[in-house]
């Protein structure tokens, strides 16, 4: 149980994240935060989740005794803790983690406790995608004026992203990986439609979904409200390597076929996060998978 003064074991790269984003305060004072927390939710904090990657998460029981996992988000530019509240709120615990409770302000939730992650199954490539695939639909929604980023918004923000840390880390990807990911994303932006926007985790891979009662769960979502494509873009840039083994366009047409959605859409998505996960998992020294990523970005724009 976490007490003031007591350090909490952050792993390296959410303290990494956290030290990038400018927040090491947030790391001195996260002993406080989570003992406030556990008197003010009545819960008992226990270890934290080592694999963790975008926050400091814990175990956690409520005064009845349901197990349950807190989640203390990095501060940083984006109020990521609002987003993924807004996201749990409106999926109700439909196809992600359910939401028991919640503190915007200081980037503090408490979820339901849910099982192994697909990634510790070992499941053949094609079972996972059928998982996440299914997984994800439950999310896809109507939410219009729900607040979330547009998938027009995401695009201009990768961009950024990928020009600016493309030349800080020296350029560690082809000039030519680097101009295709750019205009696809910029296809991508102008492709975006009010209309057909909904609800999209934005981060679904194999550590993110969870086993749950009904089969499979996501947690931590980015939270968007873009064409659904996007999330099975995040499958084109995850297994790298894999994606390499054939045709890499034969995964773009599978998941498409499989959630009757727009290939080129789904490809496209996918050169723009392999490009930016690639040097963002660079940038926090999270190897060899993200020289994987743009060695896969490099092969693809060739």
């Amino acid at each position: 149980m976490s007490r003031p003064g007591t350090p909490c074991a952050i792993p390296a790269v959410v303290r990494n994240k956290a030290l990038a984003a400018g927040a090491g305060q947030w790391i001195s004072d996260l002993p406080e935060l989570a003992a406030e927390l556990e008197r003010e939710w009545s819960i008992a904090i226990g270890p934290p989740y080592p694999d963790a990657t975008e926050a400091f998460v814990a175990r956690a029981t409520l005064s009845d005794g349901t197990p349950a996992v807190l989640k203390l988000h990095i501060p940083r530019p984006g109020d990521h803790a609002s987003r993924e509240i807004t996201v749990l709120r409106l999926a109700g615990g439909d196809g992600c983690a359910r939401l028991l409770r919640a503190d915007a302000a200081r980037g503090a939730l408490l979820l339901e406790r849910l099982g192994r992650s697909l990634h510790q199954l070992k499941l053949p490539i094609a079972r996972r995608h059928e998982i996440l695939c299914s997984a994800a639909e439950k999310i896809w929604r109507t939410a219009a004026g729900c607040g979330l980023p547009t998938g027009a918004e995401k695009g201009r923000r990768l961009s950024g992203f990928i020009t600016a840390t493309w030349e800080e880390l020296g350029r560690p990807c082809s000039e030519r990986a680097l101009g295709y990911a750019l205009a696809c994303a910029a296809r991508r932006t102008e492709a975006h439609d009010d209309e057909r926007a909904v609800l999209v985790h934005g981060d679904v891979h194999q550590w993110n979904a969870l086993q749950a009662d009904s089969g499979f769960k996501l947690v931590d979502p980015d939270g968007l409200l873009a064409e659904a494509e996007y999330d099975l873009g995040i499958l084109m840039r995850e297994d790298p390597i894999e994606l390499l083994q054939g045709d890499p366009h034969e995964r773009a047409r599978w998941l498409a076929a499989r959630c009757n959605l727009d290939a080129t859409a789904i490809w496209q998505w996918g050169v723009v996060e392999r490009v930016a996960t690639g040097l963002l998992l660079t940038k926090i020294g999270l190897q060899p998978v993200g020289r994987q990523m743009l060695a896969a970005a490099d092969h693809v724009a060739r």
